[in-house]
């Protein structure tokens, strides 16, 4: 296994790189002194991957709705009857495990024995273990979790402003499923999906903390089975260029009223342009609706929003949307005033100087990212599943003019592609 060691320059970070014979990508940022490591174990598997080709098959198939987050749930149940979480416990490590749209991860953070926690980690993983009766066992866990967020006023609100955005795309569809769609799931389901998706090729590993590269690398080299790997092909539906709803209203059990106002993102990218796409559309929404706007403050200064208004940024390679909102007593008027300040924004365009300030900012909080294991860890899984380099962000944000600000603004800032999400307090 060739090792690569780059150092960043602008971040003075060392990082070490390499792709094991199986296909697996290996990242290592070693953090000299510092008392907590990290590593992450993230396969490119989340719930909008639900049509594939099996690897050695020809035709797509569709799979039900929530199987790659019901997947990450089975991993921990081992062969033996023991649960993968028992061996972290003794070691005195932190272990957990997230599904998102796009990836399933599965991690740990210790202060001591990172060797056997690692080795552990990339053990377990490797041995997934479904019968009838622990599926079946599971499915009433999962659908009581599944009744759970529907009653979670700010998960409706956003799952409703995505499905407002999105006719198509499975974005739309909530990460755990339904408890309809979960009643579907058997064994073979999950280990077809098992076998195409956490095949090494399609998996990436992230060590940050003060550890020895040479010393990953070989537990890497010793845990890692050799099996069948090979590209995965996951089939997505094509997604209309126009929104699905402008306007989704609901209800639910919420002291006051929420919002979501969504922005489609219909010109995807990939690979550093998809990084660059993601900072820029973030340094817009915060010089357009972030806290030290003046559209914030206005609308904070007359009660129409309170200090729960935030904004958000999704950027991945099959979608991408930008939202605003949070508790209003009347979403409709506070639509109306984000539309005016964007129009006010396409008229005048951007104050150099705000914009020097904000970039100046949101770099500052990338840098000290750094100081956190973490952190590293995720974006260090991200180079891979989101087929980005973290590592070129300094350069790629360098790029990031006022100009490509107005070329954003103009392609996704625009009243056609902006949907609302509202959730009314139950009657």
């Amino acid at each position: 296994m060739q090792v690569t060691k780059k150092h960043i320059e602008s971040l003075d970070e060392t990082l070490y790189s390499a792709v094991h014979s199986t296909g697996l990508r290996i990242y290592v940022m070693p953090k000299k002194g510092f008392s907590k490591t990290y590593a992450i174990y993230g396969t490119h598997f989340g719930s909008v991957n639900n049509c594939f080709v099996p690897l050695g098959c020809s035709d797509a198939i569709t799979i039900p709705d929530g199987v790659a987050h019901f997947l990450e749930h089975k991993m921990f149940e081992q062969p033996d009857g023991s649960n993968a979480f028992d061996l972290f416990s003794k070691y005195g490590a932190n272990a957990n495990a997230y599904t998102s749209f796009t990836n399933t991860c599965y991690l740990f953070s210790c202060t001591d024995h990172f060797e056997e926690c690692f080795s552990h980690l990339l053990d377990y993983v490797q041995k997934p273990h479904f019968t009838d009766e622990n599926i079946s066992k599971e499915q009433g866990i999962i659908g009581q979790e599944i009744r759970m967020y529907d009653d979670d006023g700010e998960w409706k609100v956003m799952f409703n402003m995505l499905r407002a955005l999105y006719s198509a795309n499975p974005v739309r569809i909530d990460i755990a499923g339904t408890v309809e769609s979960i009643a579907k799931i058997d064994k073979d389901v999950l280990y077809n999906c098992y076998n195409t998706y956490y095949n090494p090729a399609n998996m990436v590993v992230a060590v940050a903390g003060d550890v020895d590269p040479d010393a990953v690398f070989d537990i890497v080299d010793k845990t890692v089975i050799n099996r069948d790997n090979g590209e995965v092909k996951s089939v997505y539906p094509e997604e209309p260029f126009n929104i699905c709803n402008p306007c989704v209203e609901d209800y639910s059990s919420v002291a006051k009223p929420l919002c979501s106002i969504g922005f489609k993102d219909n010109f995807l990218k990939s690979g550093n342009e998809l990084l660059k796409r993601e900072a820029a559309l973030k340094l817009l929404i915060r010089l357009i609706a972030g806290k030290s706007s003046k559209f914030y403050k206005d609308n904070y200064d007359s009660g129409l929003i309170n200090d729960t208004f935030d904004t958000d940024v999704m950027t991945e390679l099959s979608f991408s949307c930008v939202s605003v909102g949070g508790e209003c007593d009347d979403p409709h008027q506070l639509k109306n005033n984000l539309l005016d300040a964007i129009e006010h924004f396409r008229r005048i365009g951007f104050d150099e100087e705000e914009f020097g300030r904000i970039k100046k900012a949101f770099f500052g909080s990338f840098i000290r990212s750094f100081n956190n294991v973490e952190t590293i860890g995720g974006l260090l899984c991200r180079n891979f599943l989101s087929n980005v380099d973290v590592t070129e962000f300094p350069e790629v944000y360098n790029t990031i003019t006022t100009d490509t600000l107005k070329e954003i603004l103009d392609e996704v800032f625009c009243p056609d592609n902006c949907a609302m999400s509202i959730v009314w307090p139950t009657k």
